[in-house]
C-alpha cells in the first residue's frame, strides 16, 4: 500500500544473501494479506475468519500458509516505547497463537518511518524493540512499507545535494536496521521489503537479509494495471532465486474487477515470474472459479518449482507475448498471452525452447495432457486471455 510518490531510482549494489534466507523462503512465499479487500477496516475477527477459510477451502493444503495483517492494526506507544495494538486487535499474541493452531503462519506490517501509509505508528527509532515484540508474538513474516520515510529521504537529499545517492543510502540503511533487528531476535521471520522498486532493491535486498522485495508500485484490481506491472518484470529473472524473490505485489484474483480470462492471465503471469502468491480477496465469498484459479495444482507447481528460477519474456509481437520459465527435470513452463481486444492466435516453436525433437505438452487451465507435439504449438486465445503450458520430454 502506498499513498505518495517516491524519489527517482538509481542503482546501489550491496552484498550477498544472508545465511538462512534460502531455508526460510526456498520457494516463493504463499499466503493471504488483508489489505486488498479489507484495507483499513480489518479486525481480529476478520483475520481469524481468513485463517479458518484457508483451512476449510483447501488453500492451506495447496500451499497458502501465511496469514498477514497489513496496515492499521497499531495503537499507541506507552511511556517505555512499547507499541500496543488498537481496539480492533485486542491481543496480537493470541491472534498469532490462533493462526499457528491452524497450521498456518502469522504475518504483520510496519514501516521504517514514524508513520505507516495509514498514518499509524511506524517503527522509526523502535526497530529492535518492535522486532523483539514481533518475535514474542510469534510473528513469521514482516512487510516493511516505505511510506512516510520518504520525508526523511527528501530531507537528507536536500542536506547533501552533492551526493545523488544520499536519500537511497538512508533508505537502505533503514531497511538494513530492521533486517539486523529481526535477525537478532533469533526467530526466523520472513522479511518483505515494500518500497516500490526504489533504487532497484533486487541489487541490494539480499545483502540486507530480505527474502522478497517489491519491484513496482501498487497493483489494483484492473486488467490494465495488472499487466503493466506483470510485463514490466522482463529482465529481472537473474535477481530471483531460493531465499530471495522479486515481488510484483499481491494477487487480485476474486476481488471482482477483472474477468475470468483476465484473472487467469494474472495467475499465469505471476507463476511464470516465480512471484510470491499472496491472495487478497474475501475468502468467505470465493466462487468456484476463484478457487480453481488460486488453487490450480499445476499453476502452483510452476510457481513453487524446486529449481527456483524466475521466467522471462521469450518474445513479444504487438499485443501478443510468450514467456518461459525453466522447471526442474528439464521441463519448461510457457505462458502465452493475448493483450488485444479480440481473439488471436498465439504460437510457440518448441525447438526455440529446447525441444527440437518434440515434447509432451500439458495445458494447465484446460487440465489435460495434449500429448506429444512437434514444431509449433498454437492456441486461439480470447481477448485478455492466456494459455499456460508445461512442456517436457
Amino acid at each position: 500500500m502506498r499513498i505518495f510518490t517516491v524519489l527517482s531510482t538509481t542503482v546501489l549494489l550491496c552484498g550477498v544473501a544472508a545465511f538462512g534466507q534460502t531455508k526460510l523462503a526456498a520457494t516463493p512465499p504463499m499466503g493471504w494479506n488483508s489489505w486488498n479487500h479489507f484495507a483499513g477496516r480489518v479486525t481480529d475477527a476478520d483475520v481469524r475468519s481468513a485463517a479458518d477459510m484457508m483451512v476449510s477451502t483447501g488453500m492451506r493444503d495447496a500451499g497458502y500458509v501465511y496469514v498477514n495483517v497489513d496496515d492499521t492494526w497499531q495503537g499507541e506507544r506507552d511511556a517505555q516505547g512499547v507499541l500496543h495494538p488498537n481496539k480492533r486487535f485486542p491481543d496480537m499474541k493470541a491472534l498469532g497463537d490462533y493462526i499457528h493452531s491452524k497450521g498456518l503462519k502469522f504475518g504483520i506490517y510496519s514501516s521504517p518511518g514514524a508513520k505507516t501509509c495509514g498514518k499509524y505508528a511506524g517503527s522509526l527509532d523502535h526497530e529492535a524493540q518492535d522486532a523483539k515484540m514481533y518475535a514474542d508474538w510469534g510473528v513469521d513474516f514482516l512487510k516493511y512499507d516505505l511510506c512516510s520515510f520518504e520525508d526523511n529521504m527528501k530531507k537528507v537529499q536536500a542536506e547533501h545535494p552533492d551526493d545523488p545517492e544520499a536519500a537511497n543510502k538512508l533508505m537502505i540503511a533503514a531497511y538494513r536496521k530492521m533486517g539486523d533487528a529481526l535477525k537478532a531476535t533469533g526467530r526466523p521471520i520472513l522479511y518483505s521489503l515494500c518500497q516500490y522498486g526504489v533504487a532497484q532493491p533486487w541489487t541490494w535486498g539480499p545483502g540486507l537479509g530480505a527474502n522478497m522485495w517489491r519491484t513496482t508500485d501498487d497493483i489494483d484490481d484492473t486488467y490494465g494495471r495488472m499487466i503493466a506491472i506483470g510485463f514490466s518484470q522482463a529482465g529481472l529473472a537473474k535477481y530471483a532465486g531460493p531465499g530471495h524473490w522479486n515481488d510484483p505485489d499481491m494477487l487480485e484474483v476474486g476481488n471482482g474487477g477483472m474477468t475470468t480470462d483476465e484473472y487467469k492471465t494474472h495467475m499465469s503471469l505471476w507463476v511464470i515470474l516465480a512471484a510470491p502468491l499472496l491472495a487478497g480477496n474475501d475468502l468467505s465469498k470465493m466462487s468456484e472459479v476463484d478457487k480453481n484459479i488460486l488453487m490450480n495444482k499445476d499453476a502452483i507447481a510452476i510457481d513453487q518449482d524446486v529449481l527456483g528460477r524466475q521466467g522471462d519474456r521469450l518474445f513479444q509481437s504487438g499485443d501478443l507475448d510468450v514467456w518461459t520459465k525453466p522447471l526442474s527435470g528439464g521441463r519448461v513452463a510457457v505462458g502465452m498471452f493475448n493483450r488485444s481486444w479480440s481473439n488471436r492466435e498465439v504460437t510457440v516453436d518448441l525447438a526455440q525452447i529446447g525441444f527440437k525433437d518434440g515434447a509432451n505438452v500439458r495445458d494447465v487451465w484446460k487440465g489435460k495432457d495434449l500429448g506429444r507435439r512437434t514444431g509449433v504449438v498454437r492456441d486461439w486465445l480470447p481477448k485478455h486471455g492466456a494459455t499456460l503450458l508445461i512442456v517436457g520430454k
